[in-house]
């Protein structure tokens, strides 16, 4: 009984949340503007690896609950709700950025060249952007940019979960290619394990050569 109370709870809880989170959208659609795109980047701060970015065009009244900064999700029910998100999306798109670009651009720039691409990239033409703090350049349709939007729009939020899944499914690929270096693990984040490895290994070519404890590293990679 007490299980059972408890996910009733949980279900209201998420739809509460839910509710919350759609006000940017509703504001929209209720204007008739209904292809409103959720815009988020993950992976600003690691020493290896992509910077993604997700855009996502969620039908008007989506039902999904749990739907929340991806930061604040674990790591099992974010791949469920990843999964969830690409089968209701009316469109969502995947930008990356390399490690080499990284260096090239800067995360600031690179940042914006990944959220550009993701945008770029969908199958259907947005009518209005929600971005994560940030504007993208180059882009046509009306954008708002909401501070720490990942956790007050929706469609940002469900576009974390994305970019989420979707870069840490690449550092686990990495990882096979790479297993020395823990990408697995930390996802190419600054751990302690990280660094040792940085120290004992040098960088390997996935690294962003920029950062300053990858610049410091004592050995290159050698193969």
């Amino acid at each position: 009984m007490r299980g059972e109370e408890g996910q009733v709870g949980k279900a209201h809880r998420q739809a509460a949340r839910r509710r919350v989170l759609l006000k940017y959208e509703r504001a929209f659609w209720s204007r008739g503007v209904e292809r409103v795109c959720g815009v988020d980047e993950v992976g600003v701060g690691p020493l290896a690896g992509p910077l993604v970015a997700a855009a996502v065009v969620l039908p008007p009244e989506v039902g999904l609950r749990g739907v929340d900064d991806s930061k604040k999700i674990a790591q099992r029910a974010r791949a469920a709700l990843a999964e969830a998100i690409r089968e209701a999306a009316t469109a969502y798109s995947i930008g990356v950025v390399s490690a080499a670009e990284v260096d090239r651009l800067n995360t600031f720039g690179a940042s914006l060249e990944a959220m550009r691409r993701a945008v770029a990239g969908l199958a259907v033409e947005p009518q209005q952007l929600l971005v994560d703090a940030r504007t993208i350049p180059d882009v046509a349709c009306p954008q708002e940019a909401l501070v720490k939007g990942d956790s007050r729009s929706y469609s940002i939020a469900a576009a974390s979960i994305l970019a989420k899944e979707y870069r840490d499914g690449w550092m686990r690929r990495l990882d096979q290619e790479y297993p020395d270096y823990g990408f697995g693990r930390h996802m190419g984040y600054g751990t302690k394990a990280h660094l040792a490895a940085l120290d004992e290994l040098g960088p390997c070519p996935e690294h962003r050569l920029s950062f300053a404890p990858v610049r410091q590293a004592r050995l290159p990679f050698e193969g």
